[in-house]
């Protein structure tokens, strides 16, 4: 299996890297330069192939597609800062962009050869108490469930949801308020209960939701990715769920673990455990798609660790934290 890597150019890295997995013992080999792009920080494959990335050019920032040779098919770019986060819409044919400096979410055509031309966007609107909301921060923008938009903007302490035509034009839907400072930076949704999992970076909780549907949420439960007793910095980051619901597991930059959760009955969460990531900034971390390990990309000491996971209990026990690539933000695989 091939793993990618999207990452920032700022010191050593020149773009987007692959490795081997293997799904057997979990180890990887083979680490690879695949595109040469500035700060491709977060990636997007398509089901045909095509790679959607964050890119930019000159001082221009949006997105870029990439053929399934990763030769480059366009650049959808404007003035300002690139984006924060991309996702594929397949059943309409769009591809969706967070402006996290900006505070804009963005909608794009995917045209006959995978490329993208902009359709729409909204300008989000507010600040939040922290020193860090002087003004909206789109951080994420994916489906819900129900093939809605959904946004999380960690400027204003908001959830913002959307309808989206199948020409990708956006109403405005519904909205949810954060816990004031909280921040919110990615969402997931439970497989089968109808509850979704609020990741927040700025105090370090995750907020358990009742969906509705149709954008609504109410909370249910908050509860901390720290261990009590600790008073340093830190910023959360990425949120994954185990493919049968589960166990939930978040990643702590600052504090440099993952805190791994019970999914109980009532799909709220019961804290099991808070591992060491063994490296510094765990930016962002992904499943194996049968579920028994765990990758962790770091952004700062460079490197790549992999746990085990025990299916019975959820917990974690590190296999390797020696593979190297450099100024990782972004893991995924095909």
């Amino acid at each position: 299996m091939t793993l990618y890597f999207g990452t920032y150019t700022r010191r050593t890295s020149e773009g987007i890297y692959a490795a081997d997995f293997n799904k057997e013992t979990g180890e990887l080999s083979n680490r690879r330069l695949v595109v040469a792009e500035p700060n491709p920080t977060y990636l997007a494959f398509a089901a045909d192939g095509v790679l959607y990335s964050v890119g930019a050019v000159d001082n221009q920032g949006g997105l870029v597609a990439f053929s399934p040779e990763f030769d480059v098919i366009n650049h959808a770019v404007t003035d300002g800062a690139p984006h924060c986060y991309v996702a594929v819409d397949e059943e309409r044919g769009l591809v969706y962009g967070a402006n996290y400096h900006k505070g804009q979410v963005l909608v794009y055509k995917r045209l006959e050869n995978g490329g993208l031309e902009l359709v729409d966007s909204q300008q989000h609107e507010g600040s939040g108490p922290h020193e860090n909301q002087a003004s909206p921060h789109v951080h994420f923008a994916d489906l819900t469930p129900d093939q809605y938009l959904i946004t999380c903007d960690l400027g204003t302490d908001e959830v913002v949801t959307y309808r989206v035509s199948d020409q990708g034009k956006l109403t405005l839907l519904a909205r949810y308020h954060a816990t004031p400072g909280a921040g919110p930076r990615h969402i997931i949704f439970h497989p089968t209960a109808k509850i979704a999992y609020l990741i927040c970076e700025l105090n370090s909780t995750i907020e358990v939701l009742i969906y509705d549907g149709l954008g609504e949420f109410e909370l249910m439960q908050t509860i901390s990715t720290l261990p009590d007793d600790y008073t340093g910095f830190n910023g959360t980051a990425a949120i994954r769920l185990s493919s049968d619901g589960k166990f939930l597991y978040s990643s702590n930059r600052g504090h440099d673990s993952i805190a791994v959760y019970k999914v109980l009955g009532d799909a709220s969460l019961d804290l099991l455990e808070i591992v060491p990531s063994l490296g510094k900034t765990p930016r962002d971390f992904i499943l194996s798609p049968d579920n028994r390990f765990l990758i962790v990309a770091h952004q700062d000491s460079d490197n790549i660790s992999v746990f085990s996971r025990d299916e019975e209990t959820g917990k974690l026990t590190n296999l390797s934290a020696d593979f190297i690539v450099p100024e990782a933000v972004c893991v995924t695989f095909a």
